[in-house]
């Protein structure tokens, strides 16, 4: 690659921007254990602000951000994931189940932030283009830009962790939403307990990274 100076004015970025960027990505980690600090004023609207130039099929913009910062909906979302959570518990046996029940699953309860987002299917914004034979990249959008507001956290110094272990319709039904948002993500965000670039579940012995060769092919 060929260095270059970045230029607002033709889009090109040096090799120390590349080589940051690389770095970004080594160092973004899903977030577990966070302090209970808020975060700084204006922060998370910085990064949502960041998100929002995501790309989107049909510039479509399908995302929509529900913050949660009641307790009654907190806690209706923590019930949620604790019942989903030993549901999984129960579907694993001998050391698998126990290694899973070791594993820190959620910072829902110290997060100072928690954040839905939910893909909305109606509207007319991008007038269903790219959507007839594939609907779903609505909610692939919706990942990308969720992968977005990661990144853009984590420069920041902010942690963002993935809830996965949830019931749709039980955050839905807590944050009544209109019944044609669809949940993609609920996110907790906040300043990390520690930084570190090695995956959590590495570090737990729950699966190691394996080499990229064994996920690419050529045709």
């Amino acid at each position: 690659m060929v260095d270059r100076i970045a230029s607002p004015s033709d889009g090109t970025f040096d090799r120390r921007f590349v080589d940051d960027l690389d770095e970004l990505l080594r160092w973004r980690r899903d977030v577990r254990r966070f302090r209970t600090d808020p975060l700084a004023p204006g922060l998370l609207d910085e990064v949502l602000a960041s998100a929002e130039l995501s790309p989107s099929v049909g510039n479509s913009q399908p995302w929509r951000w529900v913050e949660v910062r009641s307790a009654e909906p907190r806690a209706s979302v923590t019930a949620s994931f604790e019942r989903c959570n030993a549901e999984a518990l129960d579907g694993y046996r001998g050391d698998r189940a126990r290694a899973y029940a070791g594993l820190k699953l959620s910072g829902l309860r110290d997060a100072p932030v928690h954040l839905a987002v939910f893909c909305a299917a109606a509207g007319d914004q991008g007038h269903g283009l790219g959507r007839r034979t594939m609907p779903q990249t609505l909610e692939y959008s919706v990942a990308t830009a969720v992968s977005t507001l990661w990144l853009a956290a984590r420069a920041r110094g902010v942690g963002v962790g993935w809830v996965s272990i949830v019931d749709p319709d039980d955050v839905a039904d807590a944050l009544g939403v209109p019944d044609d948002w669809s949940l993609v993500a609920y996110l907790c965000i906040g300043y990390p307990e520690a930084d570190d670039d090695v995956p959590a579940l590495e570090r737990a012995g729950w699966q190691a990274r394996t080499d990229s060769q064994t996920r690419y092919r050529v045709v």
